[in-house]
């Protein structure tokens, strides 16, 4: 499969990155906060689950949003930067059109919310591809860390 490139500039646009985000594997450490260029980035390791069902893998992909005002973070230790964070889903609240808040929603309870001038959000695959050990799992069992 080639490198998957994605942009995100509404809603619909941001639920198709969350559903390849799914279950992206990040360390605190891979989170970037740039007031002064009102960016905010990561760097993760997302399942690819476009891969055949018997050859589970990960890649290594960046996304990173623009037009950013504020980052607030609930339940995520800052301060260590080797800790390993799991991400489900990324949710958008309009306020007022086009403006709203992007929400990184993490196992375990953390959260980052990401206030927007309005969606404009790049995700894209930047490097290796490994095996992964298996598919994550949504009925209570662990997800693999791989």
């Amino acid at each position: 499969m080639d490198l998957l490139k994605l942009v995100a500039l509404d809603p619909d646009d941001l639920a198709v990155v969350s559903a390849h985000l799914q279950d992206a594997i990040l360390h605190v450490g891979d989170i970037v906060y740039l007031p002064k260029e009102h960016r905010f980035a990561i760097e993760a390791r997302r399942f690819d689950w476009e891969a055949p069902a018997g050859s589970p893998q990960r890649r290594l992909a960046c996304m990173h949003f623009e037009h950013v005002t504020g980052v607030r973070v609930r339940g995520i230790d800052q301060s260590n930067k080797d800790a390993v964070l799991n991400l489900l889903a990324i949710s958008f609240e309009e306020r007022d059109a086009p403006s709203g808040t992007a929400t990184l929603i993490f196992a375990d309870g953390g959260a980052i919310q990401v206030d927007l001038e309005c969606i404009e959000m790049q995700m894209k695959d930047i490097g290796p591809v490994w095996a992964a050990e298996s598919r994550p799992s949504h009925n209570g069992q662990p997800s693999e860390r791989g």
